[in-house]
């Protein structure tokens, strides 16, 4: 029982159902897990262990449920996610201690479905970040060396899959905070369509970016999570009404990639590209024609203004969002006020870091009313084109394919000093938020250079998820199999 951690989530789900292993055993196993990684990881902020035993024994007493998908399967949720009955902080000090007294859809879906919420994981602060450094409470570290990053913002999410302290994890993906991790991790993460996952009770950084979908140790892992918490809600005006197929019976059983035109657009082979990610990634694209895919060269020709496109929306919706946080009504207020205004300066500069009043700063520069059609207009012009490349080149092409990543987890404190140095690591991805498309990372192997886990990244057209997973599953079939992060 005790390397039932190192199922995949469709592995225990099977084992769960045949009544092979226990809803309490499959919990135990990942709860002993989390004892002995955290130490050396910190990528929880919050353990509900006695919580998730009680739920595991009581669905054990009233007998597997194949209704319910992920019935007795542990899992953990980052923490800018709304959970019942547990701690929301969203990594920041303004919201310590908050319990919601409501729950997200997502996480309500997956409760239904039989899931069992093993606790929250760290994150940049509002997920503002790309290493998990700027969480108010711990550094997470990455599981195959732990002096190096996790990624971010969803770094804890994608650290606790990649040590086996769950099964899977659910991230959320603003720029790149669910694909850029999972590079780092070597776990598979997908960025859903915008609209495809309902965003209530998602605590909002940038409200047209956000997206939530899972983490995991496979592709069809990842297949079984978002079958779950893909659909309509309509309590969340950004929800797409549209059909889910299933995701599942589309990943075949061939490996074939027969018929497949793959994309490779030129702007993600350039400068920047470190030699030992461009040799993984090119391999695994060598891989994928050995298949039967088609490689078809395409471009994306207004992808170098994304960085500056994405940092004047994001920061301007965070400015926004994060008006609320004043210490009026619920999180951090200071106790050195003597009057209103005193009282939310202070509880806002004592409750955010510094990224956060980086980006609300920013923010607010580009709304202000000398500046809006200087900044935010052209940006929302310049996203229009952004978007519009990814469609012309999907006319060419069934999906697009490139470097989730630059270069693979670099060392912590390697770019803290330089905000521009960490905004250009999530280079590769921020485009696909703009465009509002799903992505996928997939692990393709360990760099030569530092041994860490290389992510390929591939993209499909609106709402095409199925596509998506079915040729990343025929891929990863013909994969080495990763190997296990050193983590003791």
């Amino acid at each position: 029982m005790s390397q039932l951690f190192d199922l995949s989530l469709t592995g225990i789900r099977d084992r769960l159902r045949a009544g092979d292993v226990s809803a309490e055993a499959a919990t135990t196993a990942c709860l002993e897990r989390i004892a002995a990684t955290e130490p050396a990881i910190d990528a929880l902020l919050h353990v509900a262990g006695e919580a998730a035993l009680d739920q595991a024994r009581a669905m054990d007493a009233a007998g597997p449920d194949a209704s319910r998908p992920l019935w007795g399967v542990p899992i953990t949720i980052k923490d800018v996610l709304a959970t019942m009955g547990m701690p929301t902080t969203c990594g920041s000090r303004i919201l310590e201690n908050f319990v919601p007294v409501y729950e997200a859809h997502c996480v309500s879906r997956l409760r239904e479905a039989g899931a069992i919420i093993l606790g929250k994981t760290n994150m940049d602060e509002f997920a503002m970040g790309s290493s998990t450094e700027n969480s108010a409470y711990k550094l997470t570290k990455n599981p195959w060396n732990t002096g190096r990053v996790p990624g971010g913002s969803s770094g804890g999410s994608a650290a606790s899959v990649a040590a086996g302290q769950c099964f899977a994890s659910i991230g959320t993906d603003t720029g790149g905070s669910i694909r850029q991790p999972a590079s780092f991790c070597g776990i598979v993460g997908l960025k859903p369509s915008y609209g495809r996952v309902s965003r209530r009770g998602l605590i909002a950084y940038g409200s047209s970016l956000d997206q939530a979908g899972p983490m995991t140790r496979t592709v069809a892992d990842a297949a079984e999570i978002l079958q779950v918490i893909a659909g309509h809600d309509p309590k969340d005006s950004t929800s797409v009404n549209a059909p889910v197929p299933d995701y599942l019976a589309g990943l075949g059983t061939d490996g074939s990639l027969k018929g497949l035109r793959l994309g490779l657009p030129e702007q993600y082979w350039g400068e920047g590209l470190s030699s030992e990610v461009d040799a993984a990634c090119r391999a695994a694209i060598d891989l994928a024609a050995s298949l039967g895919a088609e490689i078809v060269p395409v471009s994306l020709p207004h992808t170098e203004y994304a960085i500056a496109t994405y940092y004047i929306l994001a920061m301007a919706e965070a400015s926004s969002n994060l008006a609320r946080f004043d210490g009026v009504r619920y999180g951090h207020r200071s106790s050195k006020s003597s009057d209103l205004a005193t009282m939310y300066t202070r509880s806002r500069c004592e409750g955010f870091g510094e990224e956060v009043m980086r980006r609300i700063m920013l923010g607010t520069y580009v709304l202000s009313a000398g500046y809006y059609d200087a900044y935010y207009r052209k940006a929302a012009q310049v996203r229009r084109l952004i978007r519009q490349d990814f469609l012309d080149a999907l006319q060419s092409c069934d999906l697009l394919c490139g470097p989730a990543c630059p270069t693979t987890a670099f060392a912590i404190g390697e770019n803290t000093a330089d905000p521009l140095q960490m905004y250009l690591t999530d280079i590769f991805t921020i485009s696909l938020n703009l465009s509002g498309l799903p992505g996928l990372s997939l692990p393709v192997g360990l760099g030569a250079d530092t041994g860490m886990p290389v992510g390929l990244q591939l993209f499909a057209g609106n709402m095409d998820e199925a596509r998506l997973l079915a040729a990343a599953a025929a891929l990863e079939s013909n994969l080495p199999a990763m190997p296990a992060p050193p983590i003791a």
